[in-house]
């Protein structure tokens, strides 16, 4: 290994294996594999709340590292309690035990692996700590001896394979004390700052109980009125199907609202990812905002099982969230949590509510889709603040808006220059200066666009807005066929994205091949069923290229009911009454263009389409027989 291809450099190493694999997948692999799969999620999500990174998990084993052996070890012992309570409802012989060594060490980085002493420690400590247990090195002891409220066994110098010197070597046994195993004296540890801490967690823990027992006897709501599959308006997925409405927000500042908007997209988002779910869209769940709604409405009209519903409090620096999932076909509560965290701890919380929501219908994860569910986002809370803040604006489309997003996503980039979706956003509000006519010079945005969404890519690859925004950028340029690649990776990377699904379809129109992208725009519609006016408008272009005039006009109207000033909808109405020789209804949307627009002309219309120039001439054609000039 050439010396400038790897670094080294300090870290806490964590090494984890099953006790008795080989015994459980003899006995019952299927099972084995199941419950591996499950418990290798919940360890995923621990050690990511816990700052840490997941280096490798190859069959039973798994690798991590932290920058922290106070994180690690808190890590640890969440994951034995953890593992211990979801052991408890299996028969004896299919628990899963896992053996845990830490070691604080130096290690070699090779890109993402890292090699060396200190993982062979660590993986040798693993092997002497009992099943369920920890055992961690005295490098790492002498880190958190008086840091953590937990008890320790010094288990002696202990002689490892292919390590030259013995290793000293503790067990955990979460409790307050150390055992010195020479003197065979147990040896009190409570200073001052302990006994404080051990008080303000048992207060916490006896408020936490009162909490639960006032949450559940008064605040809990009751079983819901059962929604009739029946009524829905449209028939129900064959995978588990589920709404988000918008969390309320319970914050004294009504200016936090994109904070709670902003979470509740963030699970949306989180759980649009995952194949094996059908995920209704943003917009459509954001139509039941500020209403009194009920469960069997939202599942009937949306055409899903279950209704996530929940209300956010940001007060300083704690942050509460209370989720609760509903089954609307039964009424019944599937899951329910309310979470007083630290605001710092956010990321990490989006996460459990996203992987508690997918376990609850029963839908287990692999450790690439769980890895692809997190992506990279960032560490710096000020920066996700300021990218939740700009999407509360993007979305609220207009110049002054944009502008003001736009300042938030480049205060984000400054804040962590390595934040993915910051870059992403600041290309949207660069792409949204072009095609709306907001720039001096359309290219100019066009290529700022390209340049910061390339950054963004170069940082975050599995980002599926960045895709999509490059998909958006190459449609403008008339680049049909990058467009239909990075919109086609987008829907890999987001399978339930109505936006995603709308973009592929509009792309395949463009690029001459309407006839498929009919059900890519239908499947978008489904995901979004009360949509923006362009999923009809796109839909309907698509059925009028195929010659399915009827069927456009439809969409085309529909368009218009929901943005009556939709110039480019009354353009292609008028174009199909001409070819279909209906003259009258064509000039009355000639007519409806002029309103919106009294500077009209054909000449810009042209100058603006994306559409190849054969077309572009037959349009045109229609048009001026409509009475456009």
């Amino acid at each position: 290994m050439a010396e400038k291809d790897f670094k080294r450099k300090l870290t806490a190493i964590l090494s984890a294996d099953v006790v008795e694999y080989s015994r459980l997948m003899g006995e019952d692999e299927a099972a084995t594999v199941k419950t591996l799969e499950t418990y290798k999620g919940v360890m995923f999500s621990l050690i990511k709340q816990h700052r840490g990174r997941v280096v490798d998990s190859p069959g039973d084993n798994l690798l991590a590292e932290f920058g922290s052996v106070v994180d690690a070890v808190q890590c640890a012992v969440a994951v034995q309690k953890e593992l211990q309570a979801r052991n408890a409802s299996l028969p004896e012989n299919r628990k899963m035990q896992f053996r845990i060594g830490i070691n604080l060490g130096d290690v070699i980085q090779e890109q993402d692996r890292i090699y060396g002493d200190g993982v062979n420690i660590a993986a040798r400590l693993e092997a002497l700590a009992d099943p369920g247990g920890i055992c961690v090195s005295k490098t790492a002891f002498d880190h958190i001896e008086s840091k953590l409220p937990l008890g320790y066994q010094f288990l002696g110098e202990q002689e490892v394979k292919n390590i030259a010197k013995p290793v000293g070597a503790y067990k955990v046994l979460m409790e307050t004390r150390v055992i010195d195993e020479e003197k065979k004296q147990e040896v009190k540890i409570h200073p001052l700052w302990r006994r404080k801490a051990l008080l303000s967690v048992g207060i916490i823990v006896i408020l936490a109980v009162i909490g639960t027992l006032y949450w559940n006897l008064y605040l809990r709501r009751p079983a819901v009125e059962p929604a009739s599959v029946e009524k829905m308006a449209y028939p129900l997925p064959d995978k588990p199907s589920i709404a988000v409405l918008p969390f309320t927000n319970m914050s004294d500042d009504p200016k936090q609202e994109y904070f709670s908007d902003g979470i509740t997209e963030n699970v949306i988002t989180g759980l649009s990812k995952i194949p094996n779910l059908f995920v209704i869209a943003r917009n459509s769940t954001f139509t039941y905002k500020g209403k009194p709604v009920k469960v069997k409405q939202v599942a009937e009209e949306q055409g899903v099982r279950y209704v996530l519903e929940g209300s956010v409090q940001k007060s300083g620096d704690r942050v509460r969230i209370s989720a609760q999932l509903v089954d609307a076909i039964t009424g019944h509560h599937l899951w329910s949590d309310l979470y007083d965290r630290e605001l710092k701890d956010i990321f990490a919380l989006q996460d459990e509510i996203t992987m508690k929501v997918t376990r609850a219908v029963g839908v287990k994860l692999t450790a690439g889709e769980q890895a692809r569910l997190w992506g990279k986002g960032t560490d710096n809370l000020q920066a996700f603040l300021k990218v939740l803040e700009g999407k509360g604006y993007e979305l609220a489309i207009s110049r002054k808006n944009t502008i003001l997003a736009r300042k938030l996503y480049e205060e984000a980039i400054s804040l962590d220059s390595e934040y993915a979706e910051a870059y992403a956003g600041l290309a949207t509000t660069h792409w949204m200066d072009a095609v709306r006519g907001w720039s001096k010079s359309r290219r100019k945005s066009l290529d700022k666009a390209h340049e910061l969404v390339q950054k963004a890519l170069a940082l975050d690859d599995s980002l599926p807005r960045a895709h999509g925004v490059l998909a958006n950028i190459y449609i403008q340029n008339r680049q049909y066929d990058k467009a239909i690649a990075e919109s086609e990776r987008t829907v890999a990377l987001d399978p339930n994205g109505a936006d995603a699904h709308r973009n592929l379809g509009l792309n395949l129109t463009f690029s001459g091949r309407p006839e498929e992208a009919i059900p890519v725009l239908k499947k978008a519609l489904r995901l979004n069923p009360f949509p923006e006016a362009n999923y009809f408008f796109h839909l309907g272009i698509a059925y009028r290229k195929t010659g399915r005039y009827e069927e456009a006009i439809a969409m085309l109207k529909k368009a218009i009911k929901r943005a009556p000033d939709y110039e480019l909808a009354h353009l292609s109405l008028a174009t199909i009454y001409i070819n279909l020789g209906r003259e009258e209804e064509a000039r009355a949307e000639a007519a409806e263009v002029l309103r919106i627009n009294p500077k009209f002309t054909l000449e810009r219309f042209a100058k603006r389409s994306l559409i190849n120039k054969a077309e572009l001439e037959r349009l045109i054609d229609a048009l001026r027989k409509a009475g456009l000039k």
